[in-house]
């Protein structure tokens, strides 16, 4: 067998992989395959050179491999590359790659390492009416490596492929549930499935754990001195490269400025210590150079991108916080927040420390910490909106997919909910054409949207300048502290719009008064150039520059987003200014964004009481179900754009009325928040409220409402004493003056102010109690009562068989005595003066 001839990364002339080959080659042939291997066994760069040897008949076999990472798809396209070219048997072979923004693969790629949404745009090429043969239809067998990350993508990918029973499939994973995968994968339609498991080539890890708690869990509280404290005890036992596993950038910088004091440390065999930092954030250019040898010792503070993605040469020691950022469905929203990673991710992560020789590794928590088994897929912890559109444009509806875990109901109809009001799928869950023109784009689902919706060329091209900027994992530029550099900074974007800001930093020179991140300013803008290129707009280089002219572009461009997704124009609060809300749900004002409730709004004049919502986060609160979303990227606007949007709702506003022109105030109000007000003559459902409050306040009908008052109240008691079985009644019900007044002013047809011509006051009264019973029921009951030196209001809880009194006037210091009321037989009777309540007995 040749393949042990192939060089690998941690230069063995034989891979623990290869005592596999010949149980491979036979399974493979009628079974779809489920390979457990430990990191290090060349399971990544072996099988897709055994998937491309010819079979019996000897056809050639073409291989895509799906990794989840795009420096990992690069990565080993570049190595099983220059591998199979330095072995007779496999250098005839094309590999290539296809992430975003590059692809080599043509009709002579024999292995295509991809990322899986890659993937699942070929896979949807056959239903977009496109031979299959140019997408994955092309390829024989599909390999998923990595699979045990449980990205939506990848999920996704694995259920559309084993309902289409088109592809032979292979799963691959360090750390994986075989059994349960190949359980799953067993269910496809004619082809069983196999487990193979072989043994990875690793060095002993010396295992210490830094708590002394052996039941205290993963803790963020002081990450700094514990990273400091295990990183200078490393030092002192091992010469190599030191890995650190930290759940954020945040983290790493914290640590990595608590670790300075050590970087000095020095010996006569050891050069002083690199300290670096790994993370999604970091350039294409820096990661490569952490991906090489080094001749100084390191300590790489990193993301769980090197958990498994990335392989670092040199590793000879590994800390594990034990923790990570991790999404997770919370009120229908996805949170982001803090989590302790499972037995599976950590025992990950240890063996990045036995790659090449007997390793170390310290655990920050406690030995017998309970932690669980496996991390929950994406798919169970993320909103769908993206998996729905990507299964609706393969013709499979989501919640018809059987996937290796369930997913939830409420996540699947609010998804649906999202994509129907953008118009990308129908009632039934089919895509439309809308969806299919959103799919392909490399952005989320709502900027495709958006950027569809823009009613010109100028528009468009801001909208796609914007998602471009918002897609990259890293932001642009940090804010300045000084103060001169933070008028500099006001001077050349005045509005405080962070949206204008990003599409600035895109489309003109540099800046020296705010921090750039070049290289993700430069990743954005080969975004926006794809983007633009597909949609046939000129490149970025051409772009208008916005200046003070640019206010009317910026109004035009805003409304058409507002009319296009309502929910993201958010309004401030009354009295909490750092929040907004929407009707729906609530923002506060991250403090990335730059938008003060003190800024005007784009015409220079009033106040920007709103702002469009590009960009939030969600964080978990303090509350068991609260949620925290933190608005990052925001576009101040006015409650007048709002209006101009059709936003909000009108009503009639209390007690303004124009009483000569019979005019009412009618209020438009959004989220809680007046946004137009408008006098005009009440018509329909208006025009009832107005008249019925005009009787209320006496203004048409004077006595009926007082009359009216009293005649409802008296019946109310005598409904909730059941008297009204004692005769026959259409009324049935507690009254309250307001509905009662509507409802009878619709019976009596009218609609207008001038109807109130053709009615009399007579055919507005409430007959209830029969006037025959009437004043005999008041004097049991009645609403007032006198007695020497004190008046009191009476009212009646029927249901507790409760009387209340309360005083109104009068010079008695004493309450009323129980002899001077009416009998209430079986009734309480309480007096109130004030706040003091007393028993009347």
């Amino acid at each position: 067998m040749p393949a042990n001839k192939i060089s690998t990364p941690i230069e063995l002339s034989k891979l623990p992989i290869d005592a596999l080959y010949q149980e491979f080659k036979s399974s493979i042939k009628d079974n779809h395959l489920v390979v457990e291997s430990d990191t290090g066994s060349g399971k990544s760069t072996r099988l897709p050179l055994w998937c491309t040897e010819a079979d019996e008949q000897g056809n050639k076999k073409r291989v895509l491999v799906v990794e989840p990472r795009r420096v990992a798809c690069l990565a080993l396209a570049a190595f099983v590359g220059e591998s199979a070219k330095q072995d007779t048997d496999y250098n005839h072979l094309n590999v290539s790659h296809a992430i975003r923004f590059d692809s080599t693969v043509d009709e002579n790629t024999d292995i295509a390492f991809v990322t899986p949404g890659i993937a699942l745009r070929w896979l949807s090429m056959a239903q977009d009416g496109q031979d299959e043969r140019a997408g994955l239809g092309c390829f024989d067998t599909v390999i998923i490596d990595e699979f045990h990350e449980r990205r939506w993508d990848t999920d996704l990918l694995l259920a559309l492929l084993k309902q289409r029973a088109q592809h032979r499939l292979i799963l691959t994973s360090a750390t994986i549930d075989g059994a349960r995968l190949n359980d799953y994968l067993s269910d496809s339609i004619g082809v069983n499935s196999k487990r193979l498991l072989a043994k990875g080539n690793m060095f002993h890890v010396e295992l210490t754990y830094q708590s002394s708690d052996s039941q205290q869990l993963a803790d963020i509280s002081g990450i700094e001195q514990k990273v400091k404290a295990a990183v200078g005890s490393l030092l002192s036992q091992t010469a190599g490269d030191i890995l650190v596993f930290l759940p954020g950038k945040r983290e790493i910088l914290q640590c990595l400025q608590a670790c300075q004091s050590l970087s000095s440390l020095s010996n006569e065999n050891r050069a002083d210590i690199d300290l670096v930092a790994l993370h999604g954030g970091i350039s294409a250019t820096e990661q490569q150079a952490l991906l090489a040898s080094s001749n100084k010792q390191r300590v790489i503070f990193a993301t769980n991108i090197a958990e498994t993605s990335l392989t670092i040469p040199g590793v000879t020691a590994v800390i594990d916080s034990g923790l990570e950022r991790r999404t997770h469905q919370r009120n229908g929203r996805t949170v982001l927040s803090l989590a302790r990673i499972s037995r599976a991710s950590s025992e990950q992560r240890k063996g990045r420390a036995g790659r090449t020789q007997v390793g170390l590794c310290v655990r920050l928590w406690g030995e017998h910490a309970p932690m669980e088994a496996m991390t929950p897929p994406e798919l169970q912890r993320e909103e769908l909106v993206e998996p729905m559109l990507a299964a609706a444009c393969s013709g499979v509806k989501l919640a018809d997919l059987v996937f290796v875990d369930a997913i939830g109901i409420k996540p699947l109809a609010i998804a649906h909910e999202r994509l129907l009001a953008m118009g990308a799928i129908d009632e039934q869950g089919n895509v439309t054409t809308h969806g299919r023109k959103l799919f392909p784009l490399p952005i989320d689902t709502q900027f495709a949207h958006l950027i569809s919706a823009m009613p010109d060329i100028e528009c468009t091209e801001l909208m796609v300048d914007l998602a471009a900027a918002i897609s990259v994992p890293q932001r642009l530029y940090q804010q300045p502290s000084a103060e001169y550099d933070i008028k500099s900074l006001h001077d050349w974007e005045p509005l405080g719009c962070d949206a204008f800001t990003l599409v600035k930093l895109l489309r003109e020179p540099a800046v020296d008064f705010i921090d750039i991140e070049q290289h993700a300013v430069k990743e954005a803008r080969r975004l926006a150039n794809q983007i633009r290129q597909g949609l046939g707009l000129e490149s970025i280089n051409k772009a208008t520059a916005l200046d003070s002219q640019s206010h009317a572009l910026r109004n035009r461009w805003l409304l058409a987003v507002v009319k296009a997704l309502p929910e993201l124009a958010f309004i401030r609060r009354v009295k909490r200014v750092q929040a907004l809300g929407n009707g729906f749900s609530e923002v506060q004002i991250g403090r990335d964004s730059r938008f003060s409730p003190e800024l005007k709004d784009f015409s220079g004049k009033d106040a920007a009481v709103a702002a469009v919502v590009f960009d939030q986060h969600s964080l978990a609160g303090k509350g068991v179900k609260q949620t925290l979303n933190l608005a990052s990227v925001m576009a101040p606007i006015s409650a007048q754009l709002l209006y101009q949007a059709g936003l909000g709702e009108d009503r009639l506003a209390e007690n303004k009325e124009q009483a000569a022109t019979h005019k009412v105030l009618i209020e438009r109000v959004y989220a809680g928040r007046v946004i137009d007000s408008r006098f005009e003559c009440a018509s329909g459902e208006q025009a009832i409220d107005a008249i019925s409050r005009s009787i209320i306040q006496g203004r048409e009908f004077a006595g009926v409402a007082k009359r009216l008052t009293a005649d409802i109240a008296a019946w109310n008691i005598w409904f909730a004493l059941g008297k009204t079985a004692e005769f026959a009644s259409e009324i049935n019900q507690l009254l309250v003056l307001e509905s009662y007044l509507k409802q009878r002013l619709i019976q009596l047809g009218v609609e207008s102010f001038e109807d109130l011509a053709l009615v009399e006051a007579e055919d507005l009264l409430f007959e209830g109690i029969p006037d025959w019973q009437r004043e005999e029921f008041d004097g049991l009951y009645p609403a007032q009562l006198v007695l020497p030196e004190l008046k009191l209001a009476v009212s009646y809880e029927p249901k507790r068989k409760l009387v209340l009194l309360d005083y109104l006037n009068g010079s008695r210091k004493q309450g009323p005595k129980r002899w001077e009321l009416p009998r209430w037989l079986g009734w309480k009777i309480q007096y109130r003066k004030a706040s003091r309540v007393v028993d009347v007995k």
